[in-house]
């Protein structure tokens, strides 16, 4: 295992089944990665949890640990967030913690943790005044969220399925580069 940890947060959109090219790139630069994917990730279907659990030798979270369970995992070193919906974007810059992956990010925050999320919306959702709102909070508080010139652009209502071959998973990593403890 790698002395760098990565919790890596999957959201419910178009590139989640597609989580693995991030998982792989993540171990091939030496991170150990705990992943936790958000309930409509996990229950509906995006990631396919026996590959992701496969290639990390961790099991996927998706709700928060009771005190008696096992299985806590080392303390994160970094967080990454792809692909990031608008709803997690949303409600973390709300301070929601109503599932374990925004208690996560959340905590994360006050933490002092390097972030980087990558979104994965649509033009017509990002017309929304909450998601710049939202994008502009997250990065007052120093979380990279790669958006706009920063990396991901809106794509038209009801073409999102096109767009995820070329879903441009490591951003998210490269924007994690140096700043994290031990790269």
């Amino acid at each position: 295992m790698s002395d760098r940890t990565l919790y890596l947060v999957v959201c419910a959109a178009g590139p989640a089944p597609h989580v693995e090219i991030l998982v792989r790139a993540a171990i091939d630069q030496d991170w150990d990665v705990c992943t936790i994917a958000t309930p409509a990730a996990r229950d509906g279907g995006f990631v396919d949890v026996a590959a992701i659990e496969a290639a990390t030798g961790r099991p996927i979270r998706h709700r928060y640990r009771r005190t008696d369970e096992p299985g806590r995992w080392p303390k994160a070193d970094a967080i990454a967030v792809a692909p990031m919906t608008m709803n997690t974007v949303t409600k973390w810059a709300d301070g929601h913690a109503d599932t374990y992956a925004l208690g996560v990010l959340t905590e994360a925050i006050g933490l002092g943790l390097p972030i980087a999320a990558l979104p994965f919306w649509n033009a017509a959702q990002a017309a929304h005044p909450a998601v710049d709102r939202a994008v502009e909070t997250l990065r007052g508080c120093g979380v990279r969220v790669l958006y706009g010139d920063e990396g991901f652009r809106p794509h038209p209502a009801g073409t999102g399925g096109s767009r995820i071959p070329t879903y441009p998973w490591r951003l998210v990593l490269d924007a994690l580069d140096g700043r994290a403890i031990g790269a």
